[in-house]
């Protein structure tokens, strides 16, 4: 899409209201204040000292959280948050499979999931990401290089897993819609470009549904639910981002 020239890079963004607009009432001038969805759609990205940003796109910083906690966790949280809640609907007691449990949007999948009651199993490439998958609440955690993820996953949810949120560009349907229970659903936000195979047959007589979605697509008013969820989770401690260094802006492109 037409992006402003010249264009400032960045979706996320946390910090301290300076300044209203003209009829801005949202919020005042020393709020702290986090957000996302910047730098797409015509709008200018976050990585800058000052950001003007419409108010519908911002919410409140819990009292006691760090900046970096709300920043590091916004365009990959309410991502998660739209998919467990808006698309597969995730009830408590059901059971989600999510690949990649360390990853930005895995590790929030995980997070969220247990957070509204769910039993989630997930994997990673080596065993510090298992440890890591189990820390952030994984009931179960699979070493996808060293274990058979396929039989752990039957030994544990023999009827299938109620979710299977797909976090790889690839995604190996035939695979996918063995994992599934009844009425299974699976989420998709990841792979442009993929044109896989797709079993038409064994999909539908499972009574399965497919959820693929873009957060950057959703209302101010879906991601402001998002949101009041996510700051909840914050303030009680039980939703951390996996934060790999902190820099400045002046290392913009090193970061990315």
């Amino acid at each position: 899409w037409p992006l402003p020239q010249p264009f400032v890079v960045g979706c996320d963004v946390a910090g301290v209201v300076e300044e209203l607009g003209p009829g801005a009432s949202r919020f005042q001038v020393g709020d702290r204040v986090w957000g996302t969805n910047q730098g797409l759609l015509g709008r200018q990205g976050t990585f800058a000292e000052y950001c003007a940003i419409d108010e519908c796109w911002l919410y409140p910083t819990p009292d006691g959280v760090p900046d970096e906690t709300v920043a590091a966790s916004a365009l990959v949280g309410v991502t998660a948050h739209l998919g467990l809640f808006r698309e597969a609907r995730i009830k408590p007691g059901e059971t989600v499979f999510v690949p990649g449990g360390t990853g930005g949007v895995g590790s929030m999948v995980v997070q969220m999931a247990k957070a509204a009651g769910a039993r989630v199993l997930t994997s990673g490439g080596s065993d510090e990401k298992v440890k890591r998958c189990l820390e952030l609440g994984a009931d179960a955690a699979f070493n996808y290089k060293t274990q058979d993820v396929d039989a752990a996953i039957r030994e544990l949810a023999p009827a299938g897993v109620n979710v299977f949120w797909e976090t790889r560009r690839e995604p190996d349907f035939d695979k996918i819609v063995v994992y599934v229970a009844e009425r299974g659903r699976i989420v998709l936000m990841a792979g442009r470009d993929a044109r896989p195979a797709f079993p038409v047959g064994p999909f539908y007589v499972k009574g399965c549904s497919l959820h693929g979605f873009v957060m950057f697509k959703a209302s101010p008013e879906e991601l402001n639910a998002s949101a009041g969820d996510m700051n909840r989770w914050f303030a009680e401690g039980r939703l951390k981002p996996q934060i790999g260094c902190v820099l400045p802006l002046s290392q913009t492109a090193e970061a990315h």
